[in-house]
């Protein structure tokens, strides 16, 4: 059997989504990001939205995500990405936008804007990426550090006395009543599987476009 004998369409395991570009990637050994990145891109292309989809990326290790992605994007301060999707989706309703953002972003810096997007039902997906450290900047400890859970600035582990509990950001948006959906999902670099994918197109499918403000 030659090698061209094996190379057919119905042999094929894996391929990159054609959404993602050729550069190639920067984050650190067994970082999820690019498996995300991968998810979202076939999301994308199967709902056949490449030409009407605006990603939003802030501060962090998630702002690089439009090196990746070839959709256009909108680059947010730090931990503004909620208000600036807001804005796009008002103004560009035909469009889908979804922000991409890390635990420092979202959990810390963006709080406020995270939970009033959420709460006014804003017609937009926000995609967090909780690795409970901030990875970026030398692995700090996070809002959602776990309990025990060591980081650079608390080697022993978080500890409640000190440091307080660890935020439950998404258990606190689900209980607002302008959320529409919300999940959470583990995803590893070893083995992204058809289950993680469904939760990605689940999330970007649903606001789109019987739910959120007719605006």
């Amino acid at each position: 059997m030659e090698v061209n004998d094996i190379i057919k369409p119905e042999n094929l395991v894996y391929d990159k989504p054609l959404l993602m570009n050729e550069n190639p990637m920067h984050y650190c050994p067994g970082c999820s990001h690019g498996v995300i990145h991968k998810l979202v891109a076939e999301v994308i292309t199967e709902m056949g939205m490449e030409e009407k989809t605006i990603g939003v990326s802030p501060v962090g290790c998630a702002v690089f995500a439009y090196n990746y992605l070839d959709i256009d994007w909108v680059e947010a301060a730090h931990g503004r990405a909620p208000a600036v999707a807001t804005t796009l989706k008002r103004l560009n309703n035909d469009k889908m936008i979804f922000t991409y953002q890390g635990d420092e972003d979202l959990a810390a810096i963006g709080t406020a804007e995270t939970i009033h997007a959420a709460n006014r039902g804003e017609n937009i997906v926000i995609i967090f990426v909780n690795n409970a450290i901030y990875g970026m900047t030398g692995g700090q400890m996070a809002p959602t550090t776990l309990e025990g859970m060591p980081t650079s600035t608390c080697p022993y582990g978080r500890n409640i006395a000190l440091n307080g509990y660890p935020l439950k950001i998404s258990d606190m948006l689900a209980q607002l009543e302008g959320t529409c959906l919300v999940t959470r999902k583990a995803y590893t670099p070893q083995q992204p599987s058809e289950k993680q994918k469904r939760c990605s197109g689940k999330h970007l499918k649903t606001p789109w476009p019987e739910k959120g403000p007719p605006w």
